[in-house]
């Protein structure tokens, strides 16, 4: 049975908790671009509130630092008319030596119904989504360098809001794919989607030597990796993930892997640039493409917001 080998699906299927778009099918991941298609509309409402987790518990507990990421579930939540409790991570009682599951027990105590967890650890979430009561939904907000569920679907929907179908498109990811859980993430979906050709870019320190199992092509060349490409999805140096000197320098990156204006002109002519943030400019990303007319960074940002209301409202719905 599928629930018996993936702990975010109950017995009917049904997602109560999304720890990671790997293992997903298909239809699950179509119903979250549908389901947040129908939200993003709330941005453009009077009032930007729809009903549907009034009188939930949302807590976002984020171990790492986040601005996009943790002020969007925060934003989505409350447009679903959730209570919102943040807590301050270096003012909590993990300060002082509480264990992580401690805290959730605590928290549980409190009612809290869903959890929205970014943890420095691979594997954090699902080892909440394993130890809290079968009411209480846990949404992965990125745990170390395997898994970032939400921003690899809301990268989706902004490809298919751009680009409307997957099966004929060419999508190469740029950087560092090696500390990565967009990469990840966002690999997992576009193979599971139907893409037709998923390519990584990088230097042979940054790319994992483990991906051909994955469907994907590597290449170490910039200007092959992207030539004739419909959606170009640029990484940031993950420098506080790195042990040891993986690159010469910043500089030598952007000569060699930096996206100029120039470069861009390999890809095809409509092609759309993504960038999950935070953007370094003048190390991954020229200035001139970031503000060009092919970047959607700004609505990948936006549309973040449908997506997270659309993961939630989903999860919280279903029963485990």
């Amino acid at each position: 049975m599928l629930y018996k080998r993936n702990p975010q699906l109950n017995k009917s299927g049904e997602l109560i908790h999304l720890l990671s778009i790997e293992g997903l099918p298909r239809a699950i991941l179509t119903h979250i671009l549908d389901t947040a298609a129908n939200f993003v509309s709330v941005n453009d409402r009077e009032v930007k509130k729809v009903p549907l987790l009034r009188g939930k518990s949302v807590f976002n507990l984020f171990f790492e630092n986040s601005t996009r990421t943790r002020t969007t579930f925060e934003i989505a939540a409350k447009r679903l008319s959730a209570d919102v409790f943040n807590l301050d991570i270096a003012r909590s009682s993990t300060a002082k030596g509480e264990t992580l599951l401690d805290t959730i027990d605590n928290l549980s105590a409190m009612a809290a119904d869903l959890f929205v967890v970014r943890h420095s650890e691979s594997g954090a979430p699902y080892l909440i989504a394993q130890h809290v009561a079968p009411h209480v939904h846990v949404v992965n907000a990125g745990d170390g360098r395997h898994s970032h569920p939400t921003q690899g679907l809301l990268d989706m929907y902004t490809i298919r809001h751009y680009k409307r179908d997957f099966a004929n498109l060419r999508v190469a990811i740029v950087g560092d794919v090696l500390h990565s859980r967009v990469a990840r993430s966002d690999i997992h979906a576009l193979t599971t989607l139907g893409c037709a050709e998923v390519r990584v870019v990088g230097p042979r320190t940054l790319v994992p030597s483990d991906l051909s199992h994955m469907g994907v092509q590597v290449f170490h060349n910039l200007e092959d990796g992207i030539r004739g490409c419909d959606v170009v999805i640029m990484l940031r140096l993950q420098n506080e993930r790195m042990s040891g000197a993986l690159l010469p320098s910043s500089q030598e990156y952007f000569k060699s892997f930096g996206l100029t204006p120039e470069k861009l002109r390999l890809a095809q002519p409509d092609a759309i640039v993504m960038h999950p943030g935070p953007i370094n400019r003048g190390v991954e990303i020229d200035s001139a493409v970031v503000d060009g007319p092919q970047a959607v960074i700004l609505p990948q940002v936006t549309f973040g917001i449908a997506v997270r209301m659309a993961v939630m409202s989903i999860v919280a719905g279903n029963e485990a």
